[in-house]
């Protein structure tokens, strides 16, 4: 191993001498497994036995040449300096560097750890080193030992951290416990010392938990054998916090029995431990009330809330089976199909409450009015159905149906009031193999179509002859639903324009029916079907969330409209719930106005009508009156609602070149409405002639096809940007409004 080339070789030694070491070295290298190294400077010679040899890979025959320098060579580049300084303390006697370690390169080119042990036993005449003498042994296994059990040590450390365990070790004879520090800081007792006594573990123990855990520990000590128990502590920070241990017990070295054990914080894990307690036991108490009331919602899936009747699904599995076991057994099927009379005008009038009992009266009297195997089932607002399973003439349908009417047409009383309603009943009656259970169904509603057709209260038979008319009527009542569903009902739009400047004033929003085979249809054509359905205040409603939609998109284009007018149903303006839908929209205060027909009843409106009048003033939503000088709208009226405009009824407006007497009515209506400080529209302006004459009687806007058409929404922005009304004699006419309005302004000034 180590060559010294610095000390100059003196004299030989003896060769008995040099033969009895030799056959020494030999007999202690043989016995102790060491590599033996003898550099003699005196002599010259440097010795390295079979085992030194044999530490490195090379075969006992192989020479070492000793060279110095090329030795350091092998050297770890990490050793080699700490070797260069070891060995010259080595040789000057240093007891510190007698022994010490380093990694020297392997002939199969891996490292191997050396522990090198030296010492100078001779001196020349000049007190220089002479002759060093030493042993090499191979540690590498142990030095590979100590790295893993480090690696392990390190490993078992970082787990530890990681799982935030504290590991604490008790002497049970001397009562001491050597806590860590990962179990000092789970306690909150960081920076104080390792070792304490046991109280101090005790004491940190909650006091509700404190008797149970000590005795838990006692009983282990008593049983010698391990304990795993969760208890709570009170922190040093005064924090109270769940801690799970686990311990077991053992004999040290010395014989001494000790407790070893590890701790866990354990508090978010039984917190949520506690949490899915609860929710199981919660989820079992549910599951318990769920089985205990799975008859309950079997049965309300099949029945009318309000009235315990079958409801419409019952119905369907009921005509399924009946239909069945008509066609099986030969008898007839028979559907009556009841609609109550005059029933919404109970729930207008007395409210929904009232109009619940009625319906409660109705299920009493049909269930009394039929046989016990017949069904009775409520199929929706205020309609029924009973199924009849019969074997002889329509003649006891006739009677059921009439005692039915008879009995639902007498006076209820209700609250002090007697309520009185009736019903229309429609019936369908077949049988044989092709019985349809569906089809008789409809069958029977059309017949209560007819029924209701031909006055109410009565009740009539399923009609093979009025079934083509009645087909037809319900195919566009049908169309017009689906056509509401579709999105069919579109706005158009019919600019309105200020009188003396024909500025653009505003815009009157008109439904229209875009219809898949009749092309564009106007209300003419589908109001009268939209008022049977009840369906006017959705159409109402749609055109309104259009006529919104497209006056932001028209200023997005650059187009502001000032107005936005939009007319507003009689069923419409007694929603008591319109108010809320209005609010929900958060429409800009000032930029819509609602147009009520003068036909709807002004001077008696009902509380509903007006807490919506008053909720569209709240709202910054103005009132117009439409047709005005066609209705009865009385001049008390006009001061009640106070409306921001009055449209006068273009019948009045078409003769005004003709008749002297027609522009003095329109000029009183004018007069009237400055008066009372409201604005004044004039429809159907037809002609140039009409805007010339309305601006002369100080009409304040115009409307009409003389301006402008109804249009759809995305003609708006280019017609205003055009301006084409203005290239007609109106815009002369206009700009002498102006120019008298400028006049009268600076004279009055």
């Amino acid at each position: 191993m180590n060559t010294f080339n610095k000390l100059a070789v003196k004299q030989a030694p003896d060769t008995s001498d040099l033969a009895e070491r030799e056959s020494r070295w030999n007999y202690a290298l043989v016995g102790s497994g060491l590599g033996v190294w003898d550099h003699n400077n005196l002599i010259g010679t440097k010795y390295y036995s079979d085992t030194w040899k044999e530490i490195r890979g090379m075969a006992p025959h192989e020479e070492a040449d000793g060279d110095y320098e090329e030795w350091l060579k092998l050297l770890h580049p990490d050793d080699r300096d700490f070797v260069i300084g070891a060995i010259e303390k080595q040789i000057a006697g240093d007891p510190d560097y007698h022994v010490f370690e380093y990694r020297e390169r392997h002939k199969d080119g891996g490292w191997v750890w050396i522990e090198c042990r030296g010492a100078c036993v001779e001196w020349d005449e000049n007190g220089a080193p002479a002759r060093i003498v030493g042993t090499d042994t191979d540690i590498t296994a142990r030095k590979r030992s100590e790295e893993m059990l480090e690696h392990l040590s390190r490993r078992l450390d970082l787990a530890l951290e990681i799982s935030r365990i504290g590991v604490f070790e008790a002497d049970l004879n001397a009562g001491t416990v050597e806590w860590d520090d990962r179990l000092l800081a789970m306690y909150g007792l960081e920076g104080t010392p390792r070792v304490k006594l046991s109280e101090a573990w005790e004491q940190a123990l909650h006091p509700d938990d404190r008797e149970r855990t000590l005795k838990n520990l006692e009983a282990s000590l008593e049983k010698d054998r391990g304990l795993l128990q969760e208890f709570r502590i009170i922190r040093g920070d005064g924090a109270e916090r769940v801690i799970r241990a686990r311990s077991a017990f053992f004999l040290d070295a010395d014989g001494k029995r000790k407790l070893i054990g590890a701790n866990w914080d354990v508090t978010e894990e039984v917190s949520l431990r506690n949490d899915l307690q609860k929710a199981k036991d919660l989820a079992e108490a549910r599951n318990q009330e769920l089985e205990a009331a799975r008859e309950s919602i079997e049965h309300l899936a099949l029945h009318d809330y309000l009235t315990e009747l079958p409801n419409r699904r019952y119905l369907d599995r009921m005509l399924d089976e009946r239909s069945a076991g008509c066609r099986e057994n030969g008898l007839t099927l028979a559907i009556l199909h009841i609609d109550l009379d005059r029933f919404k005008q109970i729930n207008d009038t007395l409210g929904h409450r009232a109009g619940d009992a009625m319906l409660k009266h109705a299920a009493r009297v049909l269930k009394e009015s039929v046989r016990a195997s017949d069904f009775v089932a409520r199929i929706g607002g205020d309609e029924f159905v009973v199924l009849c399973t019969i074997d002889s003439s329509p003649k006891k349908l006739s009677n059921m149906a009439a005692r039915i009417i008879r009995e639902l047409s007498k006076p209820v009383r209700y609250e002090g009031h007697d309520c009185r309603f009736g019903a229309s009943i429609g019936i369908a009656a077949e049988s044989g193999k092709d019985l349809d259970a569906k089809q008789l169904l409809l069958n029977a509603d059309i017949a209560l179509y007819r029924a209701k057709g031909a006055g109410r209260n009565r009740h009539e038979f399923f009609s093979k002859d009025a079934r083509r008319t009645i087909i037809a009527a319900k195919r566009l009542s049908d169309e017009m639903l689906l056509g509401l569903e579709r999105n069919e009902f579109i706005p158009f739009y019919q600019l309105q324009f200020h009188a003396q400047t024909l500025e653009v004033a505003g815009v009157e929003t008109l439904a229209r029916w875009r219809h898949p085979e009749h092309g564009l249809l106007t209300p003419g054509h589908f109001l009268t079907i939209a008022e049977d359905l009840d369906v006017v205040s959705a159409i109402d409603g749609l055109i309104l969330e259009k006529g919104l939609a497209d006056r932001a998109a028209w200023a997005r284009d650059g187009f502001v409209t000032p107005k936005l007018s939009v007319n507003v149903s009689s069923r419409r303006l007694a929603d008591p719930g319109l108010g809320k839908k209005l609010r929900v929209q958060k429409i800009e205060p000032g930029i819509l106005s609602f147009e009520l027909l003068e036909s709807i009843s002004l001077d008696d409106c009902d509380d509903a009508v007006l807490t919506n009048l008053r909720q569209f003033r709240k709202l910054g939503i103005d009132i117009e009156i439409d047709d005005f000088g066609t209705g009865h709208a009385s001049i008390v009226s006009l001061l009640k609602l106070s409306p921001r405009t009055l449209k006068i009824d273009r019948e009045l407006i078409r003769m005004l070149p003709q008749s002297a007497e027609q522009r003095k009515l329109v000029r009183s209506i004018i007069d009237i409405g400055r008066s009372l400080n409201i604005l004044v529209t004039a429809e159907g302006v037809e002609s140039m002639d009409h805007v010339r004459i309305l601006g002369d009687l100080g009409c304040d806007m115009l409307q009409g096809y003389a301006l402008a058409r109804p249009m759809p929404a995305m003609q708006i922005p280019a017609f205003v940007r055009n301006a084409g009304w203005r290239r007609h004699d109106g815009g002369a006419h206009a700009l002498q409004g102006v120019l008298r309005q400028q006049i009268k302004s600076n004279r009055s000034k």
